[in-house]
């Protein structure tokens, strides 16, 4: 599967086209995907049932002294007090779809190309599950750090973007498009003005990496 490096999502015009026809969309398109790297299922999906689409817009409150061990801990020390996220470990790429998803069915007895076309356009941006007590700024700043990768607030997948791929006799190609959002673990922290820190509060987090399609065939 080739991920076309233009962006977003709609729902799709599926065309197909016989080996050794001129492609659709010829100024748009991408050569056509290697049979051997195609999925032959659609992309995984967040194991999460409780997932929260959107970050705060505002760092939660500070902890009181009932629900935070660490506040009236003593120290001679100063900080600046505040919720901190520190990533723990990342897994991969999880894709979220824009738009409907696009199908094209080969019926002849030939090797054919499907092109899709996306529709409708959409931003996706940050989610978790757990507890996410930092923006979603401070949250991107942290993993980006942590790990060296480019992750956004938010990302948008555009309408007109194309994708095509090889389409076996009598075999479905299916194409979603979107944008690829990294999960990773962490945990939130609220460190007191005097240095002391508080309870762990855990958070799984998905922070868009990256728009593409998502091709697979049955």
């Amino acid at each position: 599967m080739r991920t076309p490096t233009a962006a977003l999502l709609v729902p799709a015009i599926a065309i197909t086209l016989l080996a050794g026809g001129g492609p659709a969309f010829a100024d748009d398109s991408v050569p056509a995907a290697n049979d051997s790297t195609i999925a032959t299922a659609p992309p995984d999906q967040p194991e999460e049932a409780d997932l929260v689409e959107g970050a705060p817009d505002t760092p939660a409150a500070a902890p009181s002294d009932t629900e935070d061990e660490g506040a009236n801990v003593p120290s001679g020390r100063v900080c600046e007090a505040g919720w901190y996220y520190y990533p723990t470990s990342k897994k991969k790429d999880y894709h979220k779809g824009v738009g409907a998803e696009q199908s094209n069915y080969n019926g002849t007895p030939h090797m054919a190309k499907s092109t899709f076309v996306s529709e409708t356009s959409g931003t996706v941006g940050v989610a978790f599950s757990g507890e996410l007590k930092v923006t979603a700024k401070s949250l991107v700043t942290e993993v980006e750090a942590k790990w060296g990768v480019n992750v956004s607030v938010s990302l948008t997948a555009k309408i007109g973007n194309t994708v095509s791929a090889d389409t076996p006799s009598h075999k479905t190609t299916f194409g979603r498009y979107g944008v690829y959002r990294l999960k990773s673990y962490g945990y939130n922290q609220y460190t007191h003005a005097n240095c002391v820190k508080g309870t762990k509060k855990n958070a799984t987090v998905y922070t868009p990496h990256r728009v593409g399609w998502a091709i697979w065939e049955s």
